[in-house]
Formats: C-alpha cells, sequence, structure tokens
C-alpha cells in the first residue's frame, strides 16, 4: 500500500497519544511526540517500547528510531499531519489547535482524538476548517483497529480521505461519522450499555464479577463477529420489536450519572489507578491485568482481520 504521508506529529504523550505514536513508528512513519510535562516523554517511551513488544517484537529498535520527542509545539511545524491526544479538555485543545494553526504550514491536516467533545467546537480555533476531523481513537490506541473519524460542519471531503488513507495504511479500520454528535457512535452505545450494567449493579440484581462474565461470554463474544444491527436482522427484526414493545420501559433512561456512580467518583474510588473501583487493584494486578489484555487484544485484533479479510 503507497504510503499516505511521510510524517506526522502527535502532540500529548499519556496512554492515547504514546499509543498513537507506536502504531505509526512501527508502519514506517516519522513522529514527533510532543509534550511539555517534565517526565511525561521518557515515560512515553518506555510504555511504547513496551507496547511494541506486544505486536512488533522484531522491530522494535527501528520503531523507536523514528521517534523523536520534543517539549516544544513548535516541533509540528513540519509535519503532514497533526494528531492532538491531551485531557479531554475543550479549552485545553482549542488552546493547542490555535498555536498550531500559527505554527504549521497551511497543508497541514489536524486532527482532534476525543471522545465525545464537540469537533466543531474545537475546529473553531482555528482557520483549516476544512482541514480538520475528529479522530476517535481507542485504548490501546496501537492495538484497537477500529477508529472514528468525525466530520466538522466544513471538513472537505479532500480531508476526509487522506486521514482515512493513513489510518488505513496504519492498519487501522476507520469509519466515517457524518454529523458531529455528543459520544460519536461507540460511546453512545458503550454508555448505554453500562448505564444498565450500573443500574444491575446498583439495584442488587448481580454482582459485578457476574454482570461482566454475562457480557463477555454472551454478548461480547458474539459482538466481535456481528454488530447490533446486523444481529436484529439474523434474529428478526420482529422478535426485537415484541421484545422491546414491553423491555424499553423497564430499561435504565435516567439523564443524570447513577447515586453509586457519584459516590465511586467522590470517594476517589476510580477504578484500577486508584486502587479501587467496581473491582480492588493492586498495582501488580493493574500492571498484569493490562498487559496481559493488551497481548490477547492483539492476537484477537489480527484474527477478526484476517476473518473479516
Amino acid at each position: 500500500m503507497e504510503t499516505p504521508l511521510k510524517n506526522l506529529a502527535v502532540v500529548g504523550a499519556g496512554a492515547m497519544g504514546s499509543g498513537i505514536a507506536a502504531l505509526f513508528a512501527s508502519k514506517g512513519l516519522q513522529v514527533v511526540l510532543i509534550d511539555p510535562v517534565e517526565g511525561a516523554l521518557p515515560r512515553a517511551l518506555a510504555v511504547i517500547e513496551r507496547q511494541l513488544t506486544v505486536y512488533a517484537p522484531d522491530g522494535i529498535r527501528q520503531a523507536l528510531a523514528r521517534i523523536r520527542t520534543s517539549p516544544d509545539l513548535q516541533a509540528a511545524a513540519g509535519s503532514e499531519l497533526v494528531i492532538e491526544a491531551v485531557p479531554e479538555k475543550l479549552e485545553l485543545k482549542r488552546d493547542i489547535f490555535s498555536r498550531l494553526d500559527a505554527i504549521c504550514g497551511p497543508r497541514t491536516l489536524f486532527a482532534t482524538n476525543t471522545s465525545g467533545l464537540s469537533i466543531n467546537a474545537i475546529a473553531s480555533a482555528v482557520s483549516r476548517r476544512d482541514r480538520f476531523v475528529g479522530t476517535h481513537f481507542f485504548t490501546p490506541a496501537d492495538v484497537i483497529p477500529l477508529v472514528e473519524v468525525v466530520r466538522n460542519d466544513d471538513t472537505s471531503p479532500e480531508t476526509v480521505d487522506r486521514v482515512m488513507a493513513a489510518l488505513r495504511f496504519a492498519g487501522k479500520r476507520p469509519v466515517l461519522v457524518r454529523r458531529d454528535i455528543p459520544g460519536f457512535i461507540a460511546n453512545r452505545i458503550q454508555h448505554a450499555l453500562a448505564r444498565e450494567a450500573i443500574s444491575l449493579l446498583e439495584k442488587g440484581v448481580a454482582s459485578a464479577e457476574d454482570i461482566d462474565e454475562v457480557v463477555k461470554w454472551s454478548l461480547g463474544i458474539r459482538l466481535a463477529l456481528s454488530g447490533p444491527l446486523e444481529q436484529r436482522d439474523m434474529n428478526g427484526i420482529d422478535v426485537h420489536y415484541a421484545i422491546a414493545s414491553y423491555l424499553y420501559k423497564d430499561l435504565e433512561n435516567r439523564q443524570e450519572p447513577s447515586a453509586l456512580l457519584k459516590q465511586k467518583v467522590e470517594s476517589g474510588q476510580i477504578g484500577a489507578k486508584s486502587g479501587q473501583g467496581f473491582y480492588t487493584w493492586s498495582p501488580e494486578r493493574r500492571e498484569r491485568v493490562l498487559r496481559e489484555k493488551s497481548a490477547a487484544l492483539a492476537e484477537l485484533a489480527e484474527w477478526l482481520q484476517r476473518k473479516a479479510g
């Protein structure tokens, strides 16, 4: 496949930015990874090296050699594509793109990695709205195949084509989200699922472990091969309609986060990074699960890619 671009910049060296840099470097592109936070870049390189051992063990040195690091946003000046992957704060993203707009040449493409912030709102910080898209990667960014490419109201067809070509070259399966809506596609579906799961836990219907077991070994294993709309066709839309007619009114549909979710956040029980969430996490368990799941996801993704052709 012909290389659609030769270099890019990744702004933000956290988990997402590190994964994106590792992905493109492993495919032969020159990458500059930018982050002004002290210690962020050495930590990112250590993470990248660990991730590369999962899916590119024979090319670690070559990939790492293609990544240069800088604390200065000016390092993005010569890039054909800039992917921003900083924390989910609208004004932070707008400030970065406002500065990049002045630094980068007029042909540079801009992409913001966000889980659901408005692409229109972020793009309003630049003069090149036609050359601006959202690219929603999924954690781990270098392993999960899909990327949602989200238009703003002024994104040009050429920009969409070039960004999607770059993602396909990197081995991704990009999909186009035609309208800028909160949460895009995946997070709207994911949050609907999580809202119901948390509600079931809150009501004492089952334990966290058993709720996860149900999802992993029934819905999850099937969803890897058949999406929800295809599955409705396979089962029969009439059957779905009949069940929906009595079930929808009993499903969780609250408009605010649940009391259990609020209590967890307020008490600092925010998951693996704090040691406690719906499960208890030691640092050793967190590291082991991250490592094992990344390896398993890479293996599963490779199998699914072969299956899909």
